[in-house]
């Protein structure tokens, strides 16, 4: 789950175990480096969320496809319904997946969202244990086998929270 401010004041979040970020996607044709150039391209994007937030602050003129969730966004790229998708990367590499004849190259970078877990609040003995395991994980280098096996790239150095 990716940590915000917002977020922050409802739960307890772990270290971060994973590189993800919030993304645009789309075939290698459309040539689209930030959230300026979207304007000619329809992008699905699930409402409420940070990528659809983002992009709308950074482009008010956006053709933002407003999804009710990230499936629907999702069938809206993969249908040819929307050029473009805005989503985590896991949700792109996924979906990149289970769908080889559809492209999910990378446009641009929204923002880094690192995965964290999530914990209810005042549960600081668990929290601990997470970001210990966390912390053991990254030391041993089995975080980062399971970041290639699952994300494809190796894991970068992420601050502590």
């Amino acid at each position: 789950m990716g940590l915000t401010p917002e977020r922050a004041k409802q739960i307890m979040f772990s270290s971060p175990y994973a590189n993800t970020s919030l993304a645009v996607y789309g075939p290698k044709s459309i040539v689209v480096k930030s959230a300026s150039d979207l304007g000619k391209y329809k992008v699905a994007a699930a409402k409420g969320t940070t990528q659809e937030m983002a992009i709308s602050a950074a482009n008010p003129k956006a053709n933002l496809m407003r999804t009710e969730d990230d499936a629907t966004a999702a069938s809206a790229y993969l249908s040819g319904q929307a050029q473009l998708f805005a989503t985590n990367s896991i949700v792109a590499i996924d979906l990149a997946k289970k769908n080889p004849s559809k492209e999910f190259d990378l446009k641009f970078n929204i923002r880094n969202s690192p995965a964290h877990m999530g914990v209810k609040m005042g549960e600081h003995s668990l929290v601990r244990w997470l970001d210990s395991f966390v912390f053991f994980n990254t030391q041993n280098t089995e975080l980062d086998k399971l970041h290639l096996k699952w994300l494809n790239r190796k894991m970068d150095p992420m601050p502590a929270l």
